[in-house]
């Protein structure tokens, strides 16, 4: 992913907003700000990491999907397949933005009992009748459309071919940077290393260069360090970093076609990547980790993931690995879901946290929420108050099941 000049002093001693984050989700707030006609305020983006050769954003999948359990994620991951599949409409029909590559080989959920079964069939359901082209499927039509899998044990697979599966993500990240830049935001080389509080408003951020900065609004988007960033405020926020790991293989038969994202019951995921495979799983024993720590459990491709490969699809016996690594999750433990929104206790204070796995397919309707929240005090467009703070303070669950 391309960094943008580097720029380490603030050219203002005062912003409406200061984001804290640029990767993709503090990219698309500050797009979604500065295209919106109704916000004429100066925004600041502080990115300790230029070249984001480390967030959260240069380590994802990039992949999409509409099979969730709650409409709201539905609908938020539907906002996300227009946004790609309109990219240049949305980016002003600017002759220069390219469009962004998708392949729609889609995810297939495969259920090894019953109970999870009727989980997948009572999601379908709700996702047909939000629009979502998801489809059950027996093993005999599992098999019938995708031979080289084993459907041995499996009772049925849940299936969508349309808006699910990869998108080109390091375009549409590239791009929020670029307009947005363009449009006025100015992003910094610098790190937010304190920030000033009266009461219950935010009324300055310092930089480690040593400069402090009046604001207006501050958004935390700082991904898997968000708990940094609340702790700087003098509040609580339970996001923390958990390792994942991604290992891109080779194989030696022709498949005949894609591979959809698949979930095994086992809980090891696989999908096409091009002409070769990438697979990934959560650790059995997954603890928070420290910020800088990517280094690789050598032994959980041969003890877990190659198992289940070989597995569900005999044919990944003969492999190669070709690349692998790992990345963090910023990873709320409450619920599993992004933390969007106002905190209570700081009213200036704007959260987009915590998304688990699921930033890069979310942050189109997270930096539109965000900027509308910001300009207008509310949303306008998707309602995001159920993924509010209020409902870690509550103990009240977002509750969604579909999770990877």
């Amino acid at each position: 992913m391309s960094g943008f000049p580097i720029v380490s002093e603030p050219r203002r001693s005062s912003y409406d907003v200061v984001i804290v984050g640029g990767a993709i989700i503090g990219s698309s707030v500050a797009w979604f700000l500065s295209t919106n006609p109704d916000f004429d305020g100066s925004i600041l983006v502080v990115e300790k990491d230029p070249l984001f050769e480390q967030c959260s954003t240069a380590h994802t999948n990039s992949c999409m999907r509409q099979q969730f359990a709650n409409p709201l994620n539905i609908r938020i991951s539907q906002f996300a397949a227009d946004f790609v599949r309109n990219f240049q409409d949305h980016m002003g029909n600017d002759p220069e933005v390219p469009g962004i590559y998708v392949n729609h080989f889609g995810y297939m959920y495969l259920a090894g009992d019953e109970a999870f079964a009727e989980t997948l069939r009572i999601n379908q359901a709700l996702q047909a009748s939000l629009g979502a082209g998801t489809t059950i499927m027996s093993p005999e039509a599992i098999k019938a459309a995708y031979p080289f899998y084993n459907v041995d044990g499996i009772v049925c697979g849940s299936h969508n071919l349309v808006d699910e599966g990869y998108f080109d993500s390091g375009t549409m990240f590239d791009w929020f940077r670029k307009k947005a830049r363009k449009n006025g935001a100015e992003y910094l080389k610098n790190e937010v290393v304190g920030i000033g509080r009266d009461r219950d408003r935010l009324t300055s951020v310092t930089l480690a260069s040593g400069e402090t900065v009046a604001c207006g609004t501050v958004v935390n988007a700082a991904g898997p360090r968000a708990s940094q960033i609340a702790d700087m405020v003098g509040v609580e926020l339970k996001v923390e970093p958990r390792k994942r790991y991604t290992f891109v293989f080779d194989c030696a038969e022709d498949l005949g076609r894609d591979v959809p994202l698949t979930i095994d019951p086992s809980g090891v995921h696989v999908r096409s990547d091009g002409d070769a495979y990438m697979a990934g799983c959560t650790p059995d024993i997954d603890p928070a980790v420290a910020y800088d720590d990517y280094e690789i459990d050598q032994d959980i491709f041969e003890d877990k993931v190659w198992p289940a490969l070989v597995n569900r699809i005999p044919a990944f016996e003969r492999i190669k690995i070709q690349t692998q690594w790992a990345g963090h999750y910023a990873h709320n433990d409450f619920d599993h879901n992004v933390i969007v929104g106002p905190h209570g206790d700081v009213a200036n204070f704007v959260l987009a946290n915590g998304f688990s796995g699921h930033g890069v397919q979310q942050s189109p309707a997270i930096g539109r929420g965000v900027s509308e929240l910001i300009t207008y005090g509310e949303y306008r467009t998707l309602d995001l108050t159920s993924l509010g703070h209020a409902r870690i303070v509550d103990g009240e669950p977002f509750i969604e099941s579909a999770i990877i």
